[in-house]
Formats: structure tokens, sequence, C-alpha cells
């Protein structure tokens, strides 16, 4: 199997360190858990993944991997994080190393050993990406959508006030609603 040397840079090139990645994964795979090796072909593509072609095989042990990172992005204790951070690093070390692509400053970024498969590939670029970016923020800087009927993950990104919905759709469709149930309570 080809060694990616890029682990999951969101399609813009945008960081957080293929955080954007790993949420599009989750939630493609929470929302359909028997999507194949097509649709998560063009999913690593679109996030500028490595360069292979996945089989049906490929796509039951990215899904089984998914699941994991998945445990991890329902944790919202720093603690919890951290331990299933910890145990995915134990199991599927990461060798960082510092990359840069063109036109790019340089970043940190997993690469397997020769004989690794995919699943090593993932959750070792999914361990150091999000231990970094708990060890960045302090907390766990990604959530679940609040949005009555929406469970998308999302990485949050600003630094102020924790994010609680994943685009800004959800959170105006929920304002929206409680604006028009407060207007409901006048009348």
């Amino acid at each position: 199997m080809p060694q990616p040397q890029d682990p999951a840079r969101h399609a813009d090139g945008g960081n957080p360190r293929g955080l954007h990645f790993l949420t599009d994964l989750a939630n493609t795979v929470r929302e359909d858990p028997t999507v194949g090796a097509a649709e998560l072909q063009a999913l690593l593509d679109r996030h500028g993944g490595p360069p292979f072609r996945l089989t049906e095989a490929d796509a039951r042990e990215l899904r089984e991997a998914a699941a994991e990172v998945i445990a991890v992005l329902e944790a919202d204790d720093p603690d919890r994080a951290a331990e299933l951070i910890n145990a995915l690093l134990d199991r599927h070390p990461a060798r960082p190393r510092l990359v840069r692509l063109p036109g790019r400053p340089w970043s940190l970024h997993t690469r397997a050993p020769a004989d690794a498969g995919l699943t090593h590939w993932l959750l070792s670029t999914a361990a150091l990406a999000l231990g970094l970016w708990l060890s960045e923020r302090g907390r766990c800087a990604w959530g679940c959508c609040a949005a009555p009927g929406c469970e998308r993950f999302f990485i949050d990104t600003g630094r102020r006030t924790p994010q609680r919905y994943c685009t800004p759709r959800c959170a105006t469709r929920v304002r929206v609603a409680a604006h028009r149930a407060q207007k409901g309570d006048r009348a």
C-alpha cells in the first residue's frame, strides 16, 4: 500500500490539522454505517487523502476505525478524551514528521510504517491531530451539534465562547425557532 505523505488536509488546505477530515468521516459513517468504498474514496479525495484506491474491505476497515474516532469526538471531558487518545496512540503509534507542502509552511503529519495498514494510518493521524488540538485548546474543542435533529460533529475553531452548532445554518434555525416560540408566548 502506498504511504500517505499528507494524511488529512482539508479540501481547501485549511487547518486545523486534518480535523475537518475526521469529522467528515465520522459524520459520514454515523449517517450511513454501511457507507461503501466509492463514497469513502470520494471523501478521502475531497480532503487530499492518501493516494490509493479503496476496496470494500478497506471501507469496512475505515468504518470500524471511524467508530474509535467517534468515541473521542463524543467525549466532552478533557481527561476522558486524553485517555481515549492515549489508548489510540498506544495501539497505533504516530510517527510524526514535519512536512512542507508546496506553497505552505511546515506542518506536522504522521507517517505510517511501511507494513502498516489503513487503520494504523487513520488512527495514528486521528490521535495525533486530536491530541494536538486538545493540548492547544486545553479543552475538547469539538462537539456534536446542539440543534434539535442534528447530530453532526464539528471542530470548534473559535477562541472565545465554545461552539454549539455544526454550521451557522443550524444556529440560525435554533434562534429562529426560539424567537417564534417567544413571539407565540406573547400572543
